[in-house]
């Protein structure tokens, strides 16, 4: 694949061209989950809690992967933007060896403590728990393939080339909506399977993605032809990529998981709460999955800027990406605040769950356009190297949402006092990160000159 030149020429087209198929790419992981759900909620309520509730965990997955991603992403753009191959291909070896590993002690914990990992969240319907029990099984313990395919993204992207991902998650897409209907209701031989049917059939488009991204690599010689799996990477570039990474894993699994406490919250007002929650937050994904994608291409673009010490097109780029963000994040508040109802019911018909679905969907609408600046603003600083402040940031904000909830859930609002805490803090995180950057990239510009 061809890769784009980030080190010179006008910085919009050049930030658009590799910023547009990852943000495709994101539209893509937006419409797998949307698919996963739409089935599921064909199914019934139960079957949205049992894999909304053992989904926290593949969430909480990531957390531990963005250790060897962002560090591998970071070192692999600073060295490509210091005219050093050797070093990417080095650092992006260091970023899948660390994968392999935390993917065979994540699997190993998911499935061997199934049932105390769900019994946290104190569902009451046995037969929701055992389903849970089973999607967590299946889904943690193949995490492998999703764990890999997130590192190569991290470094294709970083190396300017954003086309790849792109077509392997399209991919992958296309074998989820063939097989999430086949084993989710079954065909022929193939029972109907519920819950457990959607574990597989992700599993399963996880590993065509896996599969996809092995081919392509092979086309790569400049990066991946250098890289030997199966050797020793030096303690010096794992030391530096664990000092980069631990910050956002520790910022990623602590939000994750003041997410699962505060789900345990919500399933103090009954199962199908859970399910609200878990469809609201997928719905939502037209926000966080864009801002993610986006923020993935401003954390190259900074991080090869930045590796060429061009603070000017660094900071250039982030306010451009700002922008850019303002008007996606501005639409979808729209969106979610005017169509709340039509959009909820694409996932979930029954009549008693409709009003706390629109419910959740209006109030999180205030917050999507800051949300996307809060996404964009820590790619922005972790293509500085910078993982620390906006951790810090996000640890106190994020953990700001349980006093909140607990508060606001007491008054009159009950339920949707749990779904103000979370607007409230990213309209807060939103507004610090934006000024907390800028505070930063002046500094040193003036710094520098």
């Amino acid at each position: 694949m061809k890769k784009i030149n980030m080190l010179e020429g006008p910085i919009l087209p050049s930030l658009t061209k590799l910023a547009l198929p990852i943000m495709a790419t994101a539209m893509v992981q937006m419409a797998y989950n949307l698919t996963d759900m739409a089935w599921i909620g064909r199914v019934g309520a139960d079957a949205v809690t049992a894999v909304g509730t053992a989904g926290m965990y593949v969430w909480l997955s990531q957390g531990v992967v963005s250790l060897a991603r962002m560090g591998g992403q970071v070192k692999v753009a600073h060295s490509l933007g210091e005219r050093e191959p050797e070093g990417a291909a080095l650092y992006a070896q260091g970023s899948f060896q660390m994968a392999v590993l935390f993917s065979i002690l994540y699997g190993a914990i998911a499935v061997l403590f199934a049932k105390p990992l769900i019994a946290f969240f104190g569902l009451s319907s046995p037969s929701i728990v055992a389903d849970a029990e089973n999607y967590l099984r299946i889904t943690c313990g193949c995490i492998f393939f999703s764990f890999m395919s997130s590192v190569f993204t991290g470094v294709m992207t970083a190396s300017g080339d954003s086309k790849t991902p792109f077509l392997a998650n399209s991919v992958g897409l296309a074998a989820n909506m063939l097989l999430d209907p086949l084993f989710i209701f079954g065909l022929g031989p193939i029972p109907r399977m519920g819950a457990i049917g959607a574990a597989v059939a992700t599993v399963s488009a996880q590993v065509v993605v896996f599969v996809v991204f092995l081919i392509m690599m092979r086309k790569d010689k400049q990066l991946f032809g250098k890289i030997k799996i199966w050797k020793k990477t030096p303690w010096s570039h794992i030391r530096v990529m664990v000092k980069i990474g631990v910050p956002t894993a520790i910022q990623n699994l602590i939000y994750t998981s003041i997410s699962m406490s505060i789900t345990r919250m919500v399933a103090g007002f009954g199962d199908t709460a859970v399910a609200v929650q878990r469809v609201g937050s997928q719905i939502e994904s037209i926000s966080y999955l864009t801002a993610d994608g986006f923020a993935a291409s401003v954390n190259s673009f900074i991080g090869q800027n930045y590796g060429s010490r061009q603070l000017k097109r660094v900071k250039q780029g982030y306010l451009t990406a700002v922008g850019t963000m303002v008007v996606w994040g501005c639409f979808t508040s729209a969106l979610l605040i005017l169509c709340p109802e039509p959009i909820f019911r694409l996932f979930i018909t029954e009549e008693a769950i409709i009003p706390h679905g629109i419910h959740y969907l209006r109030i999180l609408g205030y917050s999507q356009f800051l949300m996307c600046i809060e996404i964009t603003t820590v790619g922005a600083f972790s293509g500085l190297g910078k993982t620390i402040q906006p951790a810090i940031i996000s640890i106190l904000l994020t953990s700001a949402r349980i006093p909140l909830a607990l508060v606001l859930s007491a008054t009159a609002l009950g339920l949707n006092g749990i779904w103000w805490a979370f607007s409230l803090s990213s309209i807060t995180k939103g507004i610090i990160f934006f000024i907390s950057f800028m505070v930063v990239i002046n500094w040193m510009l003036r710094k520098e000159s």
